[in-house]
């Protein structure tokens, strides 16, 4: 186990599968609380008002003049680089879906701009709607147009790979959904999601801060997302010396359990730390006041779509007063222990339209990793220089915004921090310093029935794969 530290310096059921499915992106970070003071509501994180220049949290700036030149490849001219992006934000049983993280690009490339572009080149940003089921347009737009794909979070990204790879448009997605994209040729994320392993430090954090969840049980839902998702936490916390007690509660999607023969089951089968691999929903809350009538009080442990505005604006009575939360990202309420958390805040803040959130730091951290790959291409600014430079960073945190990844060898962060609800926010309660990750062992590789497709010799998903793709050189 090692604890690492952050710098400091001076500075309808569609959607509910959707919703579920958000849940195995990349740390978890489909969770959103722009919905309230993103701050926490106790005006103790400090963000600072200015925006970053020289460093973004402890990246030095990949922005800034230069004099790059040349039309090296398709969207780069002599003065601009073209990227795409975009969201989910226009589909229309969930408007602004995912609209975080294209707001966090439309940001970011104004923020770079402002401070020269990348090696003097401006950048132009190619937002895209894929509205949940048009990412199979999307992609024939970006393969017309755009240098490479930036930041984008497309819920339907199976849609774009077999076009993507023909077209070989490299990306560095802000997630990945689908076993295609998790391990797709010509990608680099930054907090990467491969379908083959597993970082174990959330097990790890767990029976180390909890004893008692040495023998620990699922509250199940019905979504096969979220499932899939219950699979691969038995699988870590497995392999962290957990046990599962097995009493079989699956909670509805669509609500209307007796949840309180689903609290008494639990109660009977001797389950005293439950852990929710979901979404909070409105059957989730009625089925922790089931637990409060029933006089049920177990440790309760979930991953990062409960780190959101509804789960503390819901905690009336204690409702969810103790909710255990486990990040790969840090919190807004430790910006003021943490730059690069900060520094997102003040390029949001920016713009007071612009909406902010952990999928919106993801894209941020995507960004960073972009152009920090274009500015060390200089003017030989090409699609193999790209591939050839991300496919070196195998330690990446976005500047600090989240737990150390490899990019580069697509493995995922290899540290977590915990939060817990206290009252109208969240306090990190393990490691105990705050904005300190509690960082694990090698990841955990994962049986062949966990991937949803096949992978070659490389790791790299056959679905779409062809012989004509860009390969780092040397």
């Amino acid at each position: 186990m090692r604890v690492v530290g952050q710098s400091r310096r001076g500075q309808g059921f569609r959607l509910g599968v959707v919703a579920a499915a958000l849940v195995l992106v990349a740390g978890a970070c489909s969770s959103d609380r722009s919905d309230e003071d993103p701050e926490g509501g106790d005006g103790t994180t400090g963000a600072s008002a200015d925006l970053p220049t020289d460093k973004f949290g402890d990246l030095d700036s990949p922005c800034g003049e230069g004099d790059a030149s040349g039309a090296t490849d398709q969207g780069v001219t002599d003065d601009s680089i073209a990227i795409g992006y975009g969201d989910d934000s226009g589909y229309a049983n969930a408007p602004g879906l995912n609209e975080e993280m294209g707001d966090a690009m439309d940001e970011m490339i104004k923020w770079c701009n402002s401070l020269g572009g990348i090696n003097g080149r401006e950048i132009v940003g190619n937002r895209y709607d894929a509205a949940l089921d048009n990412a199979a347009q999307v992609i024939v737009e970006s393969c017309a147009q755009d240098f490479m794909l930036v930041g984008q979070g497309f819920a339907g990204d199976e849609d774009i790979e077999a076009d993507r790879i023909a077209c070989k448009e490299p990306m560095v997605p802000g997630f990945t959904l689908s076993s295609s994209a998790n391990n797709a040729p010509m990608s680099y994320a930054p907090l990467p999601f491969p379908v083959d392993k597993l970082s174990v430090a959330r097990g790890q954090l767990t029976i180390d801060t909890f004893p008692e969840a040495a023998t620990f049980d699922i509250i199940g839902h019905d979504s096969p997302f979220t499932q899939l998702g219950e699979k691969r936490t038995i699988a870590v916390f497995g392999d962290s010396g957990m046990e599962q007690a097995g009493c079989g509660v699956v909670l509805k999607s669509a609500g209307g359990d007796n949840y309180r023969a689903l609290v008494q089951r639990f109660q009977e089968c001797g389950a005293n730390v439950l852990f929710d691999q979901g979404t909070p929903t409105p059957a989730t809350f009625s089925f922790l006041d089931a637990m409060r009538v029933e006089g049920y009080e177990p440790t309760i442990l979930t991953d990062a779509t409960w780190y959101a505005g509804a789960v503390v604006q819901a905690n009336l009575d204690g409702l969810t007063e103790g909710i255990n939360v486990t990040m790969q990202f840090q919190p807004f309420e430790n910006a003021d222990a943490v730059p690069a958390v900060a520094d997102y805040m003040a390029v949001m803040a920016a713009n007071p339209d612009a909406k902010t959130g952990l999928l919106g730091m993801q894209s941020t951290s995507a960004f960073l990793l972009w152009a920090t790959a274009a500015k060390a291409c200089g003017s030989d600014l090409t699609r193999q220089c790209m591939v050839n430079e991300l496919s070196k960073v195998t330690s990446w945190t976005g500047g600090g915004l989240h737990s150390e990844a490899n990019p580069g060898e697509n493995l995922p962060p290899s540290c977590s921090l915990m939060m817990t609800v206290k009252g109208g926010t969240y306090e990190q309660i393990a490691p105990a310093t705050k904005g300190e990750f509690y960082c694990a062992d090698a990841p955990l590789d994962t049986p062949e029935s966990f991937w949803g497709v096949e992978l070659n010799e490389d790791r790299i998903a056959t679905t779409y794969l062809t012989d004509d793709i860009i390969t780092p050189e040397g």
